[in-house]
């Protein structure tokens, strides 16, 4: 019972927080750490969520949530008889489980194929371009610059964005491209977009979602912001969404459309960054979310 009540609070905890969150703004000062706390929040609160309906449900078994899982796994007769509550709450935790990770790997196989099936698409109508060596150019006039990331990640861009832009903001663009491919933000969204899926109702699941991707495009030009100006980017952003910029292919990341203002005022007005004993503060409250939910699932109480 000590385990389910610890966890359901632990869970309580994540859902507010992420309510919270959602509505900060420090997170533009610090995107990464941002990013490393909402996944923190994200992997607890799914955790502690199942693990509170599971411990309950084995708590007649007195061995703990991931004992008392192994022992029902095996068919061993618990301590104590069951009741409905107990049952209930076992095929509640059960399911929640399951559902929490088919959906993951369902979003997970979806993105895959896409991304094999533009690839495909990129090798019949996309050329390598001399002066941009790895870099694909689409022909096509709209101003498109979007990655497929995977293990031969790529970067594409149209011909209308290389007419659009300066040299200046063409490389900027494509060290926006180059950000995300090396940083893999791709799987940092897949989890989001996943339950994001699952839970299409859930206001602070879809604020949740909103706000990591704007925090990604913003880590992407931070990276960016090494080889070029922050301003010629900016003047990037802002010529893209001016041109009415082409969306990146489902399963790509693009150079974003999302809050481009606020992006551009990060860039040209940069605000102090974080301190570093804020940082460690909250990676050190990120850690311990996961451990608190591991330990709960592993430690009998």
């Amino acid at each position: 019972m000590i385990t389910a009540a610890a966890l359901a609070l632990l869970a309580s905890a994540c859902a507010l927080g992420a309510w919270r969150f959602t509505s900060a703004r420090w997170t533009y000062r610090a995107p990464k750490t941002a990013i490393i706390l909402w996944q923190a929040v994200g992997v607890a609160w799914g955790l502690a969520t199942t693990g509170a309906m599971l411990a309950y449900g084995v708590e007649p078994y007195h061995q703990g949530l991931l004992h008392g899982l192994f022992a029902f796994a095996e068919g061993q007769t618990p301590a104590e008889p069951w009741d409905l509550p107990h049952a209930f709450a076992m095929a509640a935790g059960l399911t929640a489980l399951a559902a929490l990770v088919v959906v993951l790997i369902a979003a997970g196989v979806q993105v895959l194929r896409a991304r094999h099936r533009h690839r495909m698409v990129l090798a019949l109508i996309a050329r390598d371009d001399p002066f941009m060596p790895g870099v694909r150019v689409l022909d096509h006039p709209g101003a498109a610059a979007y990655c497929v990331p995977g293990l031969r990640s790529q970067v594409v861009i149209s011909a209308g964005a290389m007419e659009l832009l300066s040299e200046d903001e063409l490389t900027a663009v494509l060290a926006h491209e180059a950000a995300h491919v090396a940083e893999r933000h791709d799987l940092v969204l897949l989890p989001f977009g996943a339950l994001g899926r699952a839970l299409p109702w859930s206001k602070t699941v879809r604020e949740a979602q909103a706000q990591v991707e704007l925090l990604i495009e913003m880590a992407a030009d931070d990276r960016a912001r090494r080889y070029c100006s922050p301003r010629r980017l900016a003047t990037a952003l802002l010529r893209f969404g001016t041109a009415g910029a082409l969306p990146a292919p489902h399963g790509m990341l693009g150079v974003g459309a999302q809050s481009v203002m606020a992006r551009v005022d990060r860039l040209v007005k940069p605000a102090p960054e974080l301190s570093a004993r804020t940082r460690y503060a909250l990676l050190t409250l990120a850690a311990g979310l996961l451990v608190s939910a591991a330990a709960l699932w592993v430690i009998p109480l």
